[in-house]
């Protein structure tokens, strides 16, 4: 199992690192706000509360805070993120849900790691899932993917255990250059929502044939 840092405070941090300690990973929830991290923790039960700014102390940091924040939390962590890898769980788009705030040809991924240190290695993962069906996991035989990108296959593969860890299907899209496509079925999705299925209690997945 894995040493996780949770970095955010919201539903899906508090989805990922339930999920995660159901899995038997260690998890340190850190945040500004220290009353509610400990507030988090002792919801879940089981995890402990880091300090912002500090070293995290896992080996795995999600970061799940809202993108327009993400580039400067991980500058703010500077060399602590060092030899560690970083999943970015952000979805850069706009507010009306048309397109994204990214530079062209680029991703959030891909902007988060112009500014992590040059040991890290960031991982696009789990953007494509909303935080309740993240919480509720695979039922009824139902499986649930988790679409990664990155470009060193080492992290890919710890990101990839841990995914398994959850009870949940990792599926490799290739280098980080893939999280803009895998951004793009989060745009999906939202497009899904607001046109035609009308509610977030869905996800989409691979099915293979044959």
């Amino acid at each position: 199992m894995s040493n996780i840092s949770v970095i955010g405070l919201g539903k899906m941090a508090a989805a990922l690192a339930g999920r995660a300690l159901a899995g038997g990973n260690a998890v340190e929830i850190i945040g500004r706000d220290q009353v509610k991290a400990k507030e988090l923790a002792a919801t879940l039960g089981g995890a402990t509360v880091g300090t912002a700014g500090a070293a995290p102390a896992g080996d795995i940091v999600v970061l799940a805070v809202p993108y327009g924040s993400a580039a400067a939390v991980v500058s703010e962590y500077g060399d602590a993120l060092s030899g560690k890898v970083v999943i970015d769980i952000t979805n850069p788009v706009t507010p009306g849900f048309t397109g994204f705030v990214t530079p062209e040809g680029s991703s959030g991924a891909q902007e988060i790691a112009k500014a992590a240190p040059a040991g890290a290695h960031v991982v696009k993962a789990f953007n494509t899932l909303f935080s309740h069906v993240l919480a509720a996991g695979p039922a009824e035989g139902r499986t649930i993917d988790v679409f990664i990108a990155g470009d060193d296959a080492q992290a890919k593969a710890r990101v990839s255990a841990f995914v398994e860890s959850l009870g949940l299907r990792p599926l490799d899209t290739g280098p980080l250059a893939m999280a803009r496509a895998v951004e793009n079925v989060a745009l999906l999705q939202l497009g899904l929502v607001a046109h035609s299925v009308k509610h977030t209690n869905f996800s989409l997945g691979v099915n293979v044939l044959g």
